[in-house]
């Protein structure tokens, strides 16, 4: 199950505009603890239906890159009903990821 990578042009509609939960993980081809965040955020995203997942190539969108400050990746936003709630920054476990999650629901 892949996840949808979205840009500047989709970005506002996929998490901004959203109700609800939306995890957005700003990443980057080259780094290893990002491939390993990826196979994570997918078997997430196959067990957990109650938040959307996304994916922001950091080189591809530098814009977004620095509208939310991101200085290292693997980074995760969460955000809830379009507003920024926490950001997650290294690499995280399947049971860490949904633990944050678990708050803002």
């Amino acid at each position: 199950m892949n996840i949808e990578h979205i840009n500047s042009s989709n970005f506002e509609e996929k998490v901004v505009s959203s109700t609800g939960l939306v995890l957005v993980d700003f990443f980057a081809t080259w780094c290893m603890p990002c491939k390993m965040m990826g196979k994570v955020l997918e078997d997430i995203k196959k067990s957990s239906k109650d938040f959307e997942i996304y994916k922001v190539d950091i080189d591809e969108n530098e814009d977004l890159s620095k509208e939310f400050a991101i200085m290292s990746v693997p980074t995760m936003i969460l955000f809830k009903d379009g507003i920024e709630m926490e950001k997650i920054v290294g690499f995280r476990s399947k049971e860490d990821l949904l633990e944050i999650v678990e708050q803002y629901k």
